[in-house]
């Protein structure tokens, strides 16, 4: 369960209004994973936190999420993952966001990732990895400061 603490109003009216450029993000749920519910609530804070926000709902392919992160033009691809497939997907997802063009996007994951597929993942092109536990204004901090400029 995606904590709740530290996600107030006051917070996301700060994030709000202290973004100066509109960074793009697409929230992906790749595979046969039916759990959602993270994922939303992802969605719906960076969005109040005055993100671009994308949601592709369920069961995604690799190619849709690849398409729709082109179609979109995101600064960050941000992928939640509790199937245990994240080994398979998350290097798939960069290596075809990359190869079309988006190589400077930032890529997420989330979701419930064991200790020793970090390194695996972060050699993939993964940048960061955010497991159950990780508060909303930590995210919302990372990608205001790791998301790519683009005008």
């Amino acid at each position: 369960m995606i904590p709740f603490e530290g996600f107030t109003e006051s917070i996301v009216k700060q994030a709000a209004s202290s973004s100066q450029r509109r960074i793009r993000i697409l929230i992906a749920k790749p595979g046969l994973d039916g759990h959602d519910r993270g994922a939303k609530v992802i969605a719906r804070a960076l969005r109040d936190a005055g993100f671009e926000v994308v949601y592709t709902g369920l069961h995604q392919t690799p190619e849709m999420i690849i398409n729709a992160a082109i179609q979109e033009d995101v600064h960050v691809v941000g992928v939640s993952i509790l199937s245990g497939a994240h080994n398979a997907l998350m290097p798939e997802i960069i290596n075809g966001v990359r190869a079309a063009g988006l190589s400077d996007a930032l890529f997420l994951l989330g979701g419930i990732i064991p200790e020793e597929d970090v390194d695996g993942l972060r050699k993939a092109g993964t940048h960061m990895i955010f497991t159950p536990g990780a508060s909303l204004q930590e995210i919302i901090d990372y990608i205001k400061e790791h998301a790519p400029s683009r005008s």
